[in-house]
């Protein structure tokens, strides 16, 4: 790394056991689940990048182009003299573009890939050597420790949540994380977050059930990870990818479908599946401009302004603490 390019790196990854308490205890439900943050290993991030080019996939490509769009808007909003933090900071390409715009005094990276957590703040520190930049190796959906922002001057800290992630979050636990991304914020504080919008099921189905199949190996990547990292003998071959979107509830869920009876073990504990049990991988909620404001609402925020694309594909929400 050339010596111009600097920037702090903590590594709070959750230990393996976590992983195997989590899966031990989502296999162990009436209603199987996996928590979708174990998606994101080495592997699962490359397919999720690999996703974002997809021609079916319109979340990023739609947000980046808002982002570009409306940067100069949106630092008028945050004002200078500002840090950022950024929950499932990932590769950085919409991150670079709010930070070329806003110009913080910090930016801190909050990523549970460690690998591409390094890649993308090496870059964005090459890029913005001005900027203090801090990554943190961690799960943020769990409480952190965020001792290092004490110490930078910045006049208000910003909460950055991008990407749409806000939805893999029921609705209970979506008004818990933002009460908690509201207390990070602090006073004067505020929050950007991108939230995927309502709209004809068709653009969904085939944005969740690409043709070239990459979605549904991200789906199963989480069973390869069992495998590698948990001593388990499952048989990928034997579970199916099935995305279908939910119109009552508003929400995408992801599955692993099993083709046939069988039993798979992890380290010592074993699981039974049926025919056609899933494994339920991950819910993504949409919703409209108006609920989201709502639930802004609910968790203490004041919504005050938001951007639409012209489809109205995608809603980026700026929401300060009163």
């Amino acid at each position: 790394m050339p010596p111009s390019v600097r920037f702090e790196y903590h590594d709070l990854k959750p230990a393996l056991r976590s992983f195997l308490g989590d899966v031990t205890a989502g296999l162990s439900a009436p209603r199987k689940t996996l928590p979708p943050k174990y998606f994101y290993d080495e592997e699962g991030s490359r397919l999720f990048e690999a996703i974002c080019e997809l021609p079916e996939y319109y979340p990023t490509r739609t947000e980046l182009a808002m982002l570009e769009s409306a940067a100069p808007d949106i630092a008028a909003h945050i004002g200078p003299d500002s840090a950022i933090v950024e929950y499932g900071s990932g590769s950085g390409r919409k991150t670079a573009v709010l930070l070329r715009a806003v110009r913080p005094l910090a930016y801190v990276a909050i990523d549970i890939s460690g690998e591409q957590l390094r890649d993308s703040i090496r870059a964005l520190s090459s890029a913005l050597p001005d900027v203090r930049m801090i990554a943190m190796c961690a799960d943020y959906t769990r409480p952190l420790p965020l001792a290092a922002l004490d110490a930078i001057p910045a006049k208000r800290r910003i909460v950055y949540f991008p990407g749409s992630t806000i939805g893999n979050f029921t609705v209970p636990e979506a008004l818990a994380f933002l009460r908690n991304a509201r207390d990070v914020a602090g006073p004067r504080g505020a929050m950007l977050v991108g939230v995927d919008l309502k709209k004809d099921p068709s653009t969904l189905h085939a944005a969740y059930n690409d043709a070239a199949g990459v979605t549904a190996a991200f789906n199963l990547n989480v069973l390869h990870r069992i495998n590698r990292e948990l001593d388990g003998d499952i048989d990928v071959d034997a579970f199916r990818h099935r995305a279908h979107y939910d119109e009552e509830a508003g929400r995408i869920e992801m599955h692993l479908v099993s083709l046939r009876d069988q039993k798979i073990t992890i380290g010592e504990r074993a699981f039974a599946f049926s025919k056609g049990e899933s494994i339920h991988t991950e819910s993504s909620y949409k919703y409209s401009v108006a609920e989201f404001q709502a639930l802004a609402r609910d968790a203490g925020f004041a919504p005050k302004h938001h951007w639409v694309d012209p489809e109205r594909l995608f809603s980026i929400h700026y929401l300060e603490v009163p």
